[in-house]
């Protein structure tokens, strides 16, 4: 088979290793790929930028030619805007089958307003919240309720459009930041505020099959919960970044918290889908905080969660190409999900600056025989292949540069794998947290 996978980064170069590893799969063309993608075993990138033919398409245009050209069994798509914007919807439409939500289902993370209706409308565990497309009226709002408030923009705004304010100030000011001066676009014009929520976050990703022709069919099954950490500083200090690392599976998470999290929010949502009639073929990413109340939802995100899929993923112990042909044709719900026993560590290595200002085109030198001797994978995220260089040495492109990946039949293990690999990295002001996963890492409310 041949497979096409949508998207640029950490999450993209893992979803194409899983797929190159399948004995199903023959080639997976990465659509534009990265520097990992360049050199994964089975992948090629194709990247609309280097092709004039391009110049005036969309992505979601580019990916649509580009598929129908080289003619894939199916494609999967990693980041949400293309998702919201109908690749999923254009690509089948073209027939060819997608793992990926249509439009009216990646609403769900590209309007948290929606999002919230949609919750509370089929009864899905959650913050309480309001939401306003004025400002004078969210400032009223946040002064009656008090801190510690949540502010968030209601479109996307690539992770930039959250904040929990801890005092009213703070509160005031994301707001007057967001939906007056324009901090995240149009994204921040509606603000959706709710309760601070006391307790600690976790992710836990899911596959999806909801086809409305076949509602008999429907289905969500879970991964392994997972562990994202936001803040850019070891003892989650300094400010939010799109992810310095993540754990999985995670051992602060009981069966209990699981069984509640499927009759709360996960049921619940299953049950929406169907109703809506949402044609939902894909992967869902629930971000929940653990109450003393049981889990409450915090989000929807469309997609694989970036780093957790650099996390869990390696840890599947079945054929992940076989799972997408099982969320497009129906038979998820007779797919059996099997795991290894152990632990994955995935610290995330980040460009000087980030999550702000940074530069680019700094060599990355990689110590092929530390990270081989530590059993890890490198997946990259913001880098390029050098094209003035002879060799296949890669320069950063991004702020988050790269994960290193590692499994342990216990956490401490994995923990040292990854972090005696990530050593064997370097950089120019290469940054990283030293603490992925240990007591006192996690972002807690």
């Amino acid at each position: 088979m041949k497979v096409i996978v949508a998207g640029s980064g950490g999450r993209e170069h893992a979803i194409a290793y899983r797929l190159a590893l399948s004995p199903l799969v023959d080639e997976v063309v990465c659509v534009p790929g990265n520097g990992g993608t360049e050199f994964e075993n089975k992948c090629r990138n194709i990247n609309p930028k280097d092709d004039s033919a391009f110049d005036n398409l969309s992505f979601v245009e580019s990916v649509v030619k580009i598929a129908i050209a080289e003619k894939p069994d199916f494609a999967v798509i990693g980041p949400e805007d293309p998702l919201a914007d109908g690749i999923a919807d254009a690509l089948w439409n073209a027939g060819i089958p997608t793992v990926g939500a249509k439009s009216k289902g990646a609403a769900l993370e590209a309007s948290k307003d929606l999002s919230k209706i949609f919750m509370k409308k089929y009864g899905v565990a959650c913050a309480e919240s309001e939401t306003f497309t004025d400002k004078d009226a969210a400032l009223e709002y946040v002064k009656s309720k008090g801190a510690p408030i949540v502010v968030k923009a209601d479109g996307l705004a690539a992770g930039k459009g959250v904040i929990v304010a801890k005092t009213n100030a703070e509160a005031e000011m994301a707001v007057i930041e967001l939906m007056e001066r324009g901090a995240v676009g149009e994204a921040g014009k509606k603000l959706v505020i709710e309760e601070y929520l006391q307790g600690v976050e976790i992710s836990v990703l899911a596959a999806v099959s909801v086809d409305p022709e076949h509602p008999e069919t429907a289905c969500i099954k879970p991964f392994l919960p997972a562990r994202d950490h936001k803040r850019l500083l070891d003892g989650a200090l300094g400010p939010n970044t799109g992810g310095m690392g993540a754990v999985c599976p995670l051992s602060d998470v009981t069966d209990e918290t699981m069984a509640l999290f499927d009759k709360n929010i996960l049921q619940p949502t299953l049950k929406g889908l169907v109703a809506e009639k949402m044609d939902y073929r894909g992967f869902i990413f629930f971000g929940l905080m653990i109450t003393k109340d049981g889990p409450k939802a915090l989000e929807y995100n469309v997609r694989l969660g970036d780093p957790e899929t650099q996390a869990v993923l390696p840890l599947m112990d079945f054929d992940f190409a076989e799972l997408c042909k099982a969320i497009m044709d129906g038979s998820l719900n007779k797919f059996e999900l099997k795991w290894k026993k152990g632990f994955q560590v995935a610290p995330v290595a980040v460009s000087g600056g980030y999550p702000h200002d940074y530069e680019k085109g700094k060599k990355i030198e990689i110590n092929s025989a530390i990270v081989e001797e530590a059993g890890a994978k490198v997946f990259i995220a913001g880098a390029i292949k050098d094209r003035r260089a002879k060799d296949n040495s890669l320069v950063t492109s991004g702020g988050r540069v790269l994960a290193c990946s590692a499994f342990g039949a216990t956490f401490q293990e994995a923990w040292e794998k990854a972090y005696k690999a990530l050593n064997g990295i370097k950089f120019d002001k290469m940054q990283f947290r030293h603490d992925i996963g240990l007591p006192g890492a996690a972002e807690s409310n």
